[in-house]
């Protein structure tokens, strides 16, 4: 990763040894732990609370109000909506940390909690809401709680270009 110096908004806390990649924006009252990794061109949103020994990869877009905690992986090109929960401990406060891991070109949606242990896989939906307390397949739609499979990504993607009028 390159050095220079990220964008940052107001408020914003770095633990040590925060590594940043170029073009990264931080927006207002984020909290990065010790010890994190951010990819080159991400965007964190205001209000986020990042963990320690968080992996995020290139490309992502954070919104506001999300919590990922300690030791959470985060591929590339993953957008997670606003008031996302990413949790690591199945019974708090057990500190029997298993963070999920995240693979790339991941959506998931506002709301939604990712709970401990968890492999997301690569280029799956979360909707909305969702409470993930299974694997979810490379690929898959899921929603509700528990969160399960109802469409694959290619039909995800073709409802969303109907939607904003691409064809």
């Amino acid at each position: 990763m390159k050095e220079f110096k990220p964008k940052f908004g107001i408020g914003v806390v770095l633990g040590n040894n925060v590594r940043l990649g170029a073009g990264v924006i931080i927006w207002n009252y984020v909290v990065i732990g010790d010890n994190t990794i951010v990819g080159d061109e991400t965007k964190i949103g205001s209000f986020c609370d990042i963990g320690k020994d968080v992996k995020i990869g290139r490309g992502c877009n954070i919104q506001a109000h999300v919590t990922i905690s300690n030791g959470c992986e985060i591929g590339n090109n993953v957008f997670i909506g606003p008031n996302v929960a990413i949790l690591n401990d199945k019974y708090p406060v057990s500190k029997r940390v298993t963070p999920p891991v995240i693979g790339n070109d991941v959506i998931i949606g506002g709301g939604a909690i990712i709970m401990p242990n968890i492999v997301i896989g690569d280029g799956a939906v979360i909707a909305a809401g969702s409470i993930v307390t299974r694997d979810v397949n490379s690929g898959a739609v899921v929603k509700g709680i528990p969160a399960k499979a109802f469409m694959r990504r290619e039909e995800y993607e073709n409802k969303r270009r109907m939607f904003i009028g691409e064809t």
